[in-house]
């Protein structure tokens, strides 16, 4: 059987590249996509912010003071997706086999294309000129044999990068790999791996999988397999988002009813962002609360209509909370999903989404 084909497409800095290409005014300085508030959040920084420190997922607060420079740009999600839909286009014009991640991203499975083309970095040197041509836009891929080595290479030689990881050179890859790099490791399990004396991929492959398997459970055997290049998961293009959704983590419980209703909201303007990221369409709103003592209760609305604004899913999540007894029982975790796409039958059950923000940074977040 011949080797899997697999790339991945990464916009650079796709909102704010759009920002910066439809204002030129804002070209070469550092802007940071969001709402300029008290408690707003960074969607996506410039690379000229990003030299300051400043990155998504932070407070606006916490931006401006690593970079004073910095300009604020409200998004336009209608026109994320309208591009994102543009660069899709595009990749169908080479394979069904398309899977995206986001509004930003995708994998392509081109080891049967429609061109006939036999080399996957001739495709993904075609579309990323393609997707300047058509956007004025720039893509960084990466091309190898599996997911977990394509999106790797993606992010290697950022903006506007190209890299192969062939089949034969990938085991050397990977044992100089930070585990930082590697899918699934995130800054509480790097901190273990590196307590057990796992900083890179040559580190991760002396572990058995015994091992592995009691330190980290079921991903411990991905982490084994990943280590020796083995990612076996397909380019999966019918794959449907079934809910959206985010939650904050408070580093002081709160339990005051203004306190909660602040949080509430900047959680539906989170919200917000992700249904427009993802394009998402659904019909139900799921209230997540977490208490002091790690209770965990959940409170749900359906209406027959798409969720999809400020105005739509405020009321609906005040109406939530209403039902949620918090004053003798401090909250410490906040979270909002829809879903029940609009095309389901049976309501399904919200996936959520763990947004890291760094609260204790925050004046008052």
């Amino acid at each position: 059987m011949d080797e899997r084909k697999i790339i991945h497409v990464d916009m650079d800095q796709f909102f704010a590249a759009v920002e910066q290409r439809d204002h030129p005014e804002l070209r070469g300085k550092p802007i940071a996509v969001g709402w300029d508030a008290e408690r707003g959040v960074v969607s996506t920084a410039s690379y000229e912010a990003r030299k300051y420190g400043v990155h998504s997922a932070q407070s606006i607060q916490v931006a401006k003071r690593l970079c004073p420079q910095l300009m604020i740009v409200p998004p336009h999600f209608q026109k994320y997706k309208e591009v994102s839909e543009q660069i899709r286009s595009i990749f169908h014009d080479y394979t069904d086999l398309v899977e995206p991640l986001s509004l930003d991203e995708a994998f392509l499975d081109v080891t049967k294309n429609k061109k006939s083309i036999s080399l996957a970095v001739e495709i993904a040197r075609e579309i990323k000129q393609r997707i300047m041509d058509t956007t004025g836009l720039t893509a960084s891929a990466g091309v190898s044999y599996c997911k977990f080595l394509a999106k790797i290479a993606s992010d290697w030689h950022k903006p506007d990068g190209l890299m192969v990881i062939h089949p034969d050179k990938a085991l050397d890859f990977i044992a100089q790999l930070r585990v930082e790099k590697i899918w699934g490791v995130g800054s509480k399990t790097a901190d273990k791996m590196h307590r057990m004396g796992i900083f890179t991929g040559a580190d991760l492959r002396r572990q058995s999988l015994t091992h592995l398997a009691q330190e980290f459970g079921k991903m411990g055997r991905v982490f084994y397999q990943f280590a020796r290049g083995v990612d076996n998961r397909p380019v999966v293009s019918e794959w449907e988002r079934k809910s959206v959704g985010c939650e904050h983590t408070f580093e002081t419980d709160i339990s005051e009813p203004a306190a909660v209703t602040i949080e509430l909201y900047h959680t539906v303007l989170e919200l917000i962002g992700r249904i427009a990221k993802s394009g998402f369409e659904g019909r139900t709103l799921t209230l997540k609360v977490k208490f002091l003592d790690f209770q965990q209760i959940t409170r749900s609305i359906t209406v027959d209509h798409i969720l999809r604004t400020k105005d739509q899913i405020l009321p609906l999540a005040k109406q939530l909370l209403r039902e949620v007894d918090y004053r003798s029982h401090p909250i410490r975790l906040l979270g909002l999903g829809v879903s029940n796409h609009i095309n389901d039958l049976p309501e399904e059950e919200p996936r959520w989404i763990q947004l890291e923000l760094e609260f204790k940074d925050w004046p008052s977040d």
